[in-house]
């Protein structure tokens, strides 16, 4: 796991995703990382 971040984005809403998108673009090298309190996404098989 990654301990060292150049940016951290909270929230995931349009604006967070759009700005993490944003710096991948113009900071292709830099280690970024998108946080959210919300519920994970995912499919659980009973």
């Amino acid at each position: 796991m990654n301990n060292h971040y150049d940016v951290i984005v909270v929230g995931a809403g349009p604006a967070g995703i759009f700005t993490c998108y944003e710096l991948t673009l113009k900071l292709p090298g830099a280690n970024v990382l998108l946080i959210d309190k919300g519920h994970d996404i995912y499919i659980s098989c009973n």
